[in-house]
């Protein structure tokens, strides 16, 4: 017999994606790069765009080509590399940074407002406590996300981020003042936007809550490979058009009250100016209202596609896997958000452009007589210029590498290498036959 979905579940498994990728870093960031641009709002929601929908939806349509999650991807590039690569991305968006960032930020837009003793660590560990037992109890049973999710979560916070949108367009505050772009997006507008898409973090998301959704599809009984791609690439498209329309109208948001804050303040300061000067305590309350339910909803998603991983290769249950993120992600999170911002940034320029890679040239496998001759030196060349952009955030590096004199291209430096090993190894497979 063969299933197929109903209009009625696709809608709700895009609601459910989009949901998934917006998370408390996708309402923050986008601000902030709209108050930074300056007179380069839109080249530089361009190149924000790229990072931030394009290949993250690019990332889930891969998945449902393999019928698999990021091991399954991987594979062109070896079996140990692959699985290397796959713990690495799913440290990084489980326990190291992604999980405990969305606590950090909720609290900092709900919570942090109102407590007049910053310096008091008491708040942000009760609501840890109390925001991770949220996500346990949400996380142990995967086969129910559609429903609580797609169904009952997804639409609330999707309805408050249209009256969010809505608001800005028909309330903006604007000022007098005209805020030039700073000095990273002067030099380059598109690629300040790009770089700061890779903070979302979505393209790493994807590849690790990526096979939730084609999880929660084959719990409706679709397991036909062609079904699967189609419902996978409909639930994308739903969730681009949202993210699209939310990501605008933040930057806008952030670009109309440029002129009242200092550029280098950051998203959550942004919103709450904003909602406080619209709607005053009430819009406030319902800013961290919002925040929380993006924030569990993401953290819950991300839990689920951890332990599901790491139940396959290490002796434990998936339950007990849940309940042990859970903990280690509440006690990172008491670091801090300024903490793991700083060091989440040099590691994504690391392991993002190997991964945006792995995505692009999963989509090319059929043109090549041998694939690996492709992905191996592409990949590598990718992550070596990934390292040396990272170096430059470190200061002492940053000395070093002054030495050495390799002319990076621009600020995205991976990219021209990237082409270049890309054209000579597609010309040697074609050689070699």
């Amino acid at each position: 017999m063969t299933y197929s979905l109903s209009f009625k579940d696709i809608i709700a498994l895009g609601f459910m994606t989009f949901a998934l990728f917006v998370g408390a870093g996708n309402i923050v960031f986008p601000p902030m790069v709209g108050i930074q641009s300056g007179e380069y709002l839109w080249i530089a929601a361009f190149g924000f765009l790229i990072t931030s929908v394009g290949l993250p939806i690019c990332t889930i349509m891969a998945l449902s080509r393999v019928n698999g999650g990021i091991e399954v991807l991987s594979k062109p590039i070896g079996k140990i590399a692959g699985l290397i690569l796959a713990i690495i991305c799913y440290l990084l968006i489980g326990p190291l940074f992604a999980i405990p960032r969305t606590a950090t930020i909720s609290f900092e837009v709900g919570i942090a407002p109102i407590i007049t003793d910053t310096n008091n660590f008491v708040p942000l560990l009760l609501y840890s406590l109390i925001y991770f037992t949220c996500v346990l109890l949400l996380s142990l049973y995967p086969g129910k996300l559609l429903d609580v999710i797609g169904y009952f979560l997804a639409p609330i916070k999707i309805g408050a981020l249209i009256v969010l949108s809505i608001s800005v367009i028909i309330w903006p505050v604007e000022s007098n003042i005209i805020t030039l772009a700073a000095k990273d997006f002067q030099k380059s507008a598109f690629c300040g936007g790009f770089l700061n898409g890779y903070l979302t973090m979505d393209t790493l998301g994807a590849l690790v809550f990526g096979v939730v959704i084609i999880n929660a599809i084959k719990s409706r009984g679709i397991s036909d490979k062609k079904l699967l791609i189609r419902y996978t690439t409909m639930a994308g498209l739903i969730s681009s058009i949202g993210l699209i329309i939310i990501y605008l109208c933040l930057m806008k948001l952030g670009s109309n009250i440029g002129g009242l804050l200092d550029q280098n303040v950051d998203g959550a300061t942004i919103l709450n100016i904003y909602v406080q000067n619209t709607f005053g305590d009430l819009g406030s309350l319902f800013l961290a209202l919002l925040i929380f339910i993006a924030c569990i909803v993401t953290a819950v998603g991300l839990t689920c596609a951890w332990a599901e991983f790491f139940s396959k290769y290490l002796q434990v249950s998936y339950k007990l896997l849940v309940c042990i993120l859970s903990i280690v992600s509440m006690l990172i999170s008491n670091l801090g958000l300024k903490i793991l911002i700083k060091f989440s940034i040099p590691i994504l320029t690391v392991i993002y452009p190997p991964c945006i890679m792995l995505v692009i040239l999963s989509f090319t496998k059929h043109w090549w007589y041998k694939h690996k001759r492709i992905f191996i030196p592409t990949i590598s060349i990718s992550l070596i210029f990934g390292i040396l952009d990272a170096i430059k955030y470190d200061d002492f590096k940053n000395k070093v590498i002054s030495f050495i004199h390799i002319p990076l291209i621009n600020e995205v430096s991976w990219l021209l290498p990237v082409i270049t090993v890309l054209i000579v190894s597609a010309l040697v497979d074609k050689i070699k036959g």
